[in-house]
């Protein structure tokens, strides 16, 4: 097995968790990842930042994913018949379960561009220069959009308002 193979198989379940969090549907997220992993294979040889592989990997979903939505901006909606599971495992306690149902409320309620910069470095763990390679935007557009999208989600796990001023003791 070559090296690129042996990569490409790694990212794999990275490419699922961001597939997922871009469609919210388990079946039409796996066929993003095939499509994503058939351009990778069949661009291989755009391919030449070794460092740089999850982020190149990461562009050819996120602009797979935004010609499939220009395509069906031009067809009928569709309604799916049914729900897509929980991303999540579930958690073991009570307290914890509803935790994680407030944080992916608080986390479907941002922006989408917000969204997706603190999914790219929360859940993918991309640094930021990584992610302004992905999405094709300045590093401070990068940088707004997460602390924007921190903050939306702070104040909504805790029940503040975004921007309300918070107290620190300072010893």
């Amino acid at each position: 097995m070559s090296d690129f193979a042996r990569r490409l198989e790694q990212e794999i379940p990275a490419l699922r968790r961001y597939a997922r969090y871009l469609l919210r549907d388990a079946e039409r997220a796996d066929d993003l990842v095939q499509d994503c992993l058939e351009r990778a294979i069949t661009k291989r040889r755009l391919w030449h930042n070794p460092d740089r592989f999850r982020p190149w990997l990461f562009a050819l979903m996120r602009n797979l994913h935004l010609n499939q939505v220009r395509w069906r901006g031009r067809r009928p909606s569709e309604v799916p018949i049914d729900t897509a599971s929980p991303l999540t495992p579930h958690p073991e306690s009570q307290v914890d379960r509803v935790q994680a149902v407030e944080a992916l409320a608080a986390l479907e309620d941002l922006e989408a561009d917000q969204r997706e910069v603190l999914i790219l470095v929360a859940v993918e763990g991309l640094q930021y220069k990584e992610v302004a390679e992905t999405l094709g935007v300045p590093l401070g557009t990068v940088m707004s959009r997460l602390s924007r999208g921190r903050e939306r989600m702070r104040a909504a796990m805790t029940g503040g308002a975004p921007g309300a001023a918070t107290l620190r003791r300072i010893k």
